[in-house]
């Protein structure tokens, strides 16, 4: 399945339209705080698909009955761009164990490039729900990489990806090859340019957050 939350019009709007916003992006706090915004936003929609359970509450005055989640939660990220996106997962499942990938495009003299896969820092996903976060799916080829290799750790029970911005490209590559995996984004846009970078999108997330970054 696949969630688009600017499919109907709420506050989110403005996150993403700030996020997008070449005056408004100058300003890194602004940026990592709309991108943990959409974070908290995607993982309250991501919750309404769990499992839940009675659970009594004892209060100063009585008892109460609710339903609580009880699914084990991984919350994975691709650094560094993911990680304020991936915070705002965090201050809603925060007792998820976490997961850390360290993934990038290798570009060639050609103009193509592969995805360099560094490092993973991951619990054991045996039954877990695992939610992959990264927030520009562009191509989708990062993305698959990590499943890959996130899937020798474990098998989750189910696995998301959240994304604040998709394009119509990465999405249908990631449902072509894992057509049981849900999709989770902020928006959708339409193209790729000829470097694979989402137009319109809002630039490169991890430079706009943390800063521009040197390259070998």
């Amino acid at each position: 399945m696949t969630f688009n939350l600017s499919a109907q019009n709420s506050i989110a709007n403005r996150f993403i339209a700030e996020l997008r916003d070449v005056d408004i992006q100058q300003d890194r706090m602004r940026f990592r705080r709309n991108l943990e915004r959409i974070g908290e936003i995607l993982a309250y929609e991501i919750s309404k698909k769990m499992d839940y359970e009675r659970y009594e509450v004892e209060t100063q005055l009585g008892v109460d009955e609710t339903q609580l989640p009880v699914q084990r939660v991984v919350l994975a990220t691709i650094l560094r761009a993911g990680l304020p996106f991936h915070q705002g997962m965090l201050n809603y499942f925060d007792q998820a164990d976490n997961a850390y990938i360290s993934a990038y495009r290798r570009h060639k003299a050609d103009g193509s490039f592969e995805i360099q896969l560094d490092y993973v820092a991951t619990p054991n996903l045996d039954d877990c729900i695992l939610i992959l976060c990264d927030p520009m799916l562009a191509t989708g080829a990062s993305l698959l990489v990590a499943i890959e290799q996130l899937k020798k750790f474990g098998q989750p029970e189910a696995i998301h990806i959240a994304t604040v911005i998709a394009s119509n490209a990465g999405l249908e590559n990631v449902q072509k090859n894992h057509p049981e995996i849900s999709v989770w984004m902020g928006a959708l846009d339409a193209e790729l340019n000829d470097k694979s970078y989402i137009i319109p999108g809002l630039g490169d997330a991890g430079d706009l957050a943390f800063g521009e970054k040197m390259n070998k």
